[in-house]
């Protein structure tokens, strides 16, 4: 992946978030922080947190967020697929080729693959509002009548996610200009060769892949990358320039999904 920013998500200033069943956690950077004293604390290596968080640089301000996991080596072995080992170790295809800088799904045996336990992997592709429309649709009758309250507001709730709709987000910025990046997205745009097109990285199950997007003070773009460090209402816009895409810093922006 490309992320050059790091993760901005929901924790309290100071905190460590770790749940029960998950090995991974989130550190907020205070002042006077560095990734090597924060390394030796989380008993991980400096190079793991940049890998973790698509780090350039050592460089970290106050506020920002990262995400600390536990390294895994799996070493592939004959008829092993990454389908099957993501399953095995609850991680995404897409993850598995990110942190391993794969381009195509093939491996071959003797592979050592780099694996990040405990994140948190699930995108909802089928959302609570389209279940309610299709439902809504199935059951409807041809009669002519004046729509029910209920039926009203499940219409409101399963055009919740149209073209029109329009959502708060936290943004960073990202390139494609970081040592190592492959400039290619998660939807194969090649961003080192078409450095003015616009871009974004998003949480598929709140933007959808591919969506056409209007980002306050952005302008017009494609939602056509994503990264473990984006969920939520949580965007990356990408900026061919590393010193303007670390200029950006953190913003509050309103996305318009236009389609």
């Amino acid at each position: 992946m490309l992320k050059r920013i790091l993760s901005i998500l929901a924790v309290a200033v100071l905190s460590v978030t770790v749940s029960a069943n998950v090995q991974a956690a989130t550190i907020t950077v205070q002042k006077g922080d560095t990734l090597w004293e924060l390394s030796r604390t989380n008993n991980t290596s400096l190079e793991n947190i940049q890998k973790l968080n698509d780090l350039t640089t050592d460089l970290i301000h106050p506020g920002d967020v990262l995400t600390i996991a536990p390294e895994k080596h799996y070493v592939v072995k004959k008829g092993d697929s990454l389908w099957e080992i993501a399953r095995d170790y609850q991680v995404t295809v897409l993850q598995l080729k990110e942190w391993n800088k794969l381009t195509t799904d093939l491996i071959h045996p003797g592979l050592n693959l780099l694996i990040y336990e405990g994140l948190n992997t699930t995108n909802k592709v089928v959302t609570e509002s389209s279940v309610k429309q299709a439902v809504h649709k199935e059951s409807a009758k041809p009669a002519v009548q004046a729509p029910k309250k209920s039926e009203t507001k499940e219409k409101e709730a399963s055009t919740d996610n149209t073209s029109s709709k329009e959502i708060t987000v936290r943004a960073t910025a990202y390139t494609a200009s970081c040592e190592g990046c492959s400039g290619t997205t998660a939807t194969g745009i090649n961003l080192k060769a078409n450095p003015d097109k616009k871009v974004i990285a998003v949480d598929p199950s709140v933007i959808p892949l591919g969506s056409k997007v209007h980002v306050e003070g952005y302008g017009e773009a494609i939602a056509g990358d994503t990264g473990g460090a984006i969920k939520g209402n949580r965007i990356d816009v990408f900026i061919p320039s590393e010193q303007d895409a670390i200029d950006f810093g953190v913003k509050q922006l309103k996305v318009t999904i236009i389609n």
